[in-house]
């Protein structure tokens, strides 16, 4: 089956045209026809959103609309984060958490003023949005938002691009949100991503979308990026992917995402979970992810089995792959506890062999976001 044609049963995004007319090589993925890389590569399209701006098709993810009086209060319900200190334009990353603190999955919660925007994993968003549905109060409405379209623009160049399409974007800092027009296109415009750079996610209507990204993609700046990038970047800068680093088994304080867990939370508790969280928060997990540097330039997989001192298995890789910013092989992964501190010798179990590695401090290239 050629490239340009989608696999049956498989879900395409309102770019899937453009993505063949650029020549992306396109693969399944979270039940969409995805591209992962475009002629140029996966290293030269990682190398350029550090160095530029790349713009990512990012619309198989769940875009929902939470509406209601008291919807921030609600949604505490189900995540540790503190919603209702939210201001107005303002975004916060979070956690939808099981009765045993495992997480169910990260989103980004945006409040818009007269209701909450929800970005969810494409891979969770059905599951997602029946959770909502069933767990919140009637009086608070989910309305997943299935006739919009979202883009990623990514890089140090990212502002000074899209602030030729919409000025005001290049005065928001990190975390916020703004109603605005990109290229004459009603936008909603957060300034977020998931690389470690600065940039911006920019939902608009899927009709508009491919009217939109060709704009951008017209700048000298802006090259198209596909997930095997966002993988390696986003990898770099010590960023979970969901059903790997993070799942239901999983709770943040293992994840080493205890900082999502507000203040007040903490205190109060009152979120699925809270009683295994608070406790590992208070005593310290059994185990925590970490950043893994293996030796040499072998890279090493998910699933590579990780071993102590004395070659026991203590853990596994969970992200893992080369780097192309730090020149050599990065993982993340879960330890015990006692071996989590950074320079910490490990091994990994590479096809019989057992290769040395050690803890590494994340993220393994510094973050760029604009705090202004």
């Amino acid at each position: 089956m050629a490239d340009s044609e989608p696999v049956p049963g498989i879900k395409t995004t309102p770019l899937h045209a453009l993505h063949v007319e650029l020549g992306a090589k396109m693969v399944p993925f979270a039940g969409y026809d995805m591209p992962v890389q475009y002629p140029a590569g996966i290293m030269k399209e990682h190398l350029h959103a550090r160095a530029a701006a790349g713009l990512f098709d990012v619309s198989h993810m769940g875009q929902v609309r939470l509406t209601g009086d008291g919807g921030a209060a609600a949604l505490e319900t189900l995540v540790p984060g503190e919603i209702q200190a939210l201001g107005e334009g303002r975004m916060r990353y979070s956690l939808l958490l099981n009765g045993r603190g495992g997480i169910l999955d990260d989103l980004m919660i945006t409040n818009m003023g007269d209701h909450l925007f929800l970005v969810v994993n494409a891979g969770c968003k059905e599951q997602d949005i029946a959770h909502l549905r069933e767990h919140l109060p009637s009086g608070i409405g989910v309305e997943y938002l299935g006739d919009r379209a979202l883009l990623a623009l990514q890089g140090p160049q990212a502002s000074a691009v899209l602030a030729r399409f919409a000025p005001a974007a290049a005065a928001m800092k990190f975390m916020t949100a703004l109603e605005t027009e990109v290229a004459g296109v009603p936008a909603l415009v957060t300034r977020s991503g998931y690389t470690g750079e600065d940039g911006y996610e920019i939902s608009v209507p899927d009709t508009k979308a491919e009217e939109v990204a060709r704009r951008l993609l017209a700048e000298p700046e802006v090259e198209a990026i596909g997930l095997g990038a966002r993988d390696s970047l986003r990898l770099e800068a010590g960023l979970c992917l969901y059903g790997h680093d993070i799942d239901e088994t999983t709770t943040p304080i293992e994840a080493n995402l205890a900082w999502t867990i507000g203040k007040r939370r903490r205190a109060e508790g009152g979120f699925p979970g809270a009683d295994v969280v608070l406790a590992q928060l208070r005593d310290g997990p059994a185990r925590l992810r970490v950043g893994i540097r293996p030796e040499g330039r072998a890279p090493a997989r998910e699933h590579t089995p990780v071993t102590d001192a004395s070659g026991a298995t203590v853990g596994e890789v969970t992200s893992g792959g080369f780097g192309p910013t730090v020149g050599g092989p990065v993982a993340m992964g879960y330890v015990p506890a006692s071996l989590a501190e950074p320079g910490t010798a490990l091994g990994l179990s590479v096809r019989g062999k057992t290769l040395p590695a050690q803890v590494a401090q994340l993220p393994f290239v510094p973050q760029r976001y604009y705090r202004g």
